[in-house]
């Protein structure tokens, strides 16, 4: 392992320091050989995953990230058994950056493991590699005692587009106990493609968490199922603006006239962020009753719902237009 520093004389000092018995000295030289970006610099990365003190394996699996050779990937693995938290933690943050197919392979095994942060932690890391073969692992792992596997295992399942999940998926979002493992799936059924989740939506809608709710009319949204329409006009009236805003934006995107009434009187909430929302909405829906409220909407004290409702008159104009 001494190649690196015969070959580049500008590291060769790092070498005792790599050694030294106080461990300030040994993390600072570590960081400096991170920095030379040489491949030849891992054996020394990795060997520094097992030192005795813990801020020295947190700064060695931080220092590991991007890097993806199966010895680096086992390193970091092992890491999410260490004693120390942060240890854990950095080894997890780095492990979720991986790109490559064989390096999520590598993890698949630690999907099963008996300790669930390494459960979690290994999920987390294959999410967004779409692996077909974590599809029946994650499937597995929705019913698992821990909430953050689920969780993740929601995102997997999500990412891949994992259809035969969304019944499972569904129970998840109705009745699950932890808040985000119930947001994660209402999100996630968003990957359908009829209206037989729309049962589960309507009930995320209900939901008593204000971040589920909100993920519910999200979904309904980008679904564009027309028969909740009644429903996200209620939650225009919801206790939270966050869902609010996101009501406006689905019925904008459904299109349905009955929703005119409702983001006509949203005009006037003091939010400028809702009102934005319900400006846009009106323009998409496109219909000639909401002429006069965009009219007065062009006064309104923020001049993005000014320049909003402008346009969203514009675009109503030349719907109307094209029918003549």
């Amino acid at each position: 392992m001494t190649d690196i520093f015969s070959d580049n004389p500008s590291l060769a000092a790092l070498l005792p320091r790599l050694t030294d018995a106080d461990a300030t000295v040994r993390r600072l030289a570590l960081i400096e050989l991170a920095d030379a970006e040489d491949e030849s610099q891992l054996p020394w990365l990795i060997q520094a995953t097992s030192d005795p003190v813990a801020e020295i394996r947190a700064e060695a699996a931080t220092l590991l990230v991007g890097w993806e050779d199966a010895p680096v990937i086992t390193a970091l693995a092992d890491l999410l058994l260490d004693t120390d938290e942060a240890v854990r933690n950095a080894a997890a943050q780095s492990l979720s950056g991986i790109k490559t197919r064989a390096a999520g392979l590598q993890l698949l095994p630690w999907l099963e493991h008996n300790d669930s942060f390494v459960r979690s932690a290994a999920l987390r890391a294959v999410r967004e590699l779409r692996l077909t073969e974590a599809a029946s692992l994650a499937l597995s792992a929705l019913a698992d005692g821990d909430a953050s596997v689920r969780r993740e295992a929601v995102g997997v399942l999500g990412w891949l587009k994992f259809s035969q999940a969304l019944p499972k998926l569904a129970h998840l979002a109705e009745r699950d106990q932890d808040i985000e493992v119930r947001r994660a799936a209402t999100g996630a059924l968003g990957m359908a493609s009829d209206q037989t989740v729309l049962p589960a939506l309507l009930a995320a809608l209900r939901d008593t968490s204000w971040v589920v709710r909100e993920e519910a009319v999200t979904t309904l949204g980008k679904l564009k199922l027309a028969a909740a329409v009644p429903e996200l006009i209620t939650a225009l009236n919801d206790d939270y603006w966050q869902v609010r805003l996101r009501a406006a934006r689905a019925l904008g995107r459904i299109g349905h006239a009955d929703a005119l009434p409702a983001l006509v009187e949203t005009l006037t909430h003091p939010v400028s962020n809702l009102r934005k929302e319900a400006v846009i909405a009106l323009g998409e829906i496109g219909a000639d009753a909401a002429i006069p409220a965009l009219t007065a909407a062009e006064a309104d004290p923020d001049p993005e719902v000014r320049k909003l409702a402008r346009i969203a008159l514009t675009r109503i104009e030349t719907l109307l237009a094209a029918k003549r």
